[in-house]
């Protein structure tokens, strides 16, 4: 089943991360967030992706393109500059299609401009470049499979942007860093659609997803909701970012499944 990463986005709330690669390419731990993204797809055997490329999309092509130089060490011949990689990495079943969907393109669009790389016959996946989760991805596709609906959309709790004070008569008896918001749900990414889906989309770059399209799908009764109950987080301020790395250095990565 192939899996679409949407990583076009101009990534402005970053600020000055962004001005040199693409929000996709921000770094937790020593990999790129998207790498970890994929590494959750793969976990669950799907390694057949497609990127969705705009901004910077020079430095996502760079990375995959040189993949075996970024993830081993090696040894180059500086005279023959033949390289000898001295260890070997454990993503040699990716697959990893590269598309320019332009530099302004809203995201139903940049999916439509994908389709003729999409089978006809088969479930496709999406997901943003900017989320990871403890998702586990073989019950949201076995949820999709069961309504036959055109669209199932992952429904999550994001954490609080601040920490939660818990106080009994003015006295603190709690502090929570970034608790999770215990009502309300919003869309998490990590989508399960079929080629529907692509009948309500057009290239024009103005095409959207969560306005328009979504709002349509809604109300003939075509998505559903796959509730998440794990974690989730996505990289939308520096701060966020600076929080996943704190918890990938301290040893709590929540999405690290595949160890």
């Amino acid at each position: 089943m192939k899996v679409i990463i949407l990583a076009g986005g101009y990534g402005s709330r970053l600020g000055s991360i962004t001005k040199e690669i693409p929000k996709p390419m921000v770094a937790i731990g020593e990999r790129p967030i998207i790498w970890h993204i994929m590494k959750i797809y793969s976990h669950f055997k799907h390694t057949d992706f497609i990127i969705s490329l705009g901004y910077k999309k020079e430095v996502i092509k760079e990375y995959f393109h040189n993949y075996h130089i970024h993830a081993n060490d090696f040894t180059v011949h500086l005279g023959s500059k033949d390289i000898g990689l001295l260890n070997a990495h454990d993503e040699a079943d990716w697959k990893v299609t590269l598309i320019d969907t332009g530099l302004n393109t809203l995201k139903g669009a940049r999916i439509k401009r994908l389709e003729k790389h999409l089978p006809d016959d088969e479930l496709i996946m999406a997901t943003y470049g900017d989320g990871v989760a403890n998702i586990d991805i073989d019950k949201l596709i076995a949820f999709h499979k069961k309504h036959g609906k055109t669209l199932t959309i992952t429904g999550v709790r994001p954490p609080s942007r601040f920490g939660e004070i818990i106080e009994k008569n003015s006295k603190l008896t709690r502090f929570r860093e970034k608790p999770q918001i215990s009502t309300g749900l919003i869309n998490g990414g990590f989508f399960v659609f079929d080629k529907r889906l692509l009948k309500h989309l057009t290239t024009d770059e103005g095409c959207d997803l969560e306005h328009g399209v979504f709002e349509k799908l809604a109300k003939s009764r075509q998505i559903m909701v796959y509730k998440h109950t794990g974690q989730w987080q996505c990289v939308d301020t520096e701060r966020d970012l600076k929080h996943l790395n704190k918890i990938w250095d301290d040893g709590n990565a929540f999405w690290k499944m595949w160890e």
